[in-house]
């Protein structure tokens, strides 16, 4: 059983920057791991992913080139460095965990159905 718990978030005004957490307790060598977001009135949608083990990392096209997936394996956490914020990228941020591996394609990431685990999330909120 795997407990994700995300941190980070905040307000902060467009173009600056935030590093969001997700802590996973419980098994962290070999998984798929993901953020989504999901803004008011709309549905949860995928950002980025990567393996907990190392290799591809997955973004979407509206945040690529401005967030990047790292990882501590000595602290089991995964973070999401976003900068240059735009009002858009408001919204509360969910880590996710799929133990199957499913999920890690360029193609799949995106499709929540595909992760079991889910933390509670953590709001970011980006003003012009």
């Amino acid at each position: 059983q795997l407990q994700l718990m995300e941190s980070g978030g905040g307000s902060v005004q467009a173009g600056g920057s935030l590093r969001l957490s997700c802590v996973v307790h419980g098994y962290y060598s070999s998984l798929c791991m993901a953020w989504f977001r999901r803004a008011p009135g709309k549905e949860r949608e995928g950002v980025a992913a990567a393996f907990t083990g190392g290799g591809s990392t997955y973004y979407d096209d509206s945040v690529k080139g401005r967030f990047a997936i790292s990882q501590d394996n000595s602290k089991n956490t995964l973070y999401l460095h976003m900068n240059s914020l735009k009002p858009g990228d408001t919204a509360m941020y969910y880590c996710a965990a799929d133990l199957t591996f499913s999920a890690c394609s360029a193609s799949r990431f995106r499709s929540k159905d595909r992760y079991a685990y889910w933390g509670q999330g953590t709001q970011v909120t980006v003003s012009s």
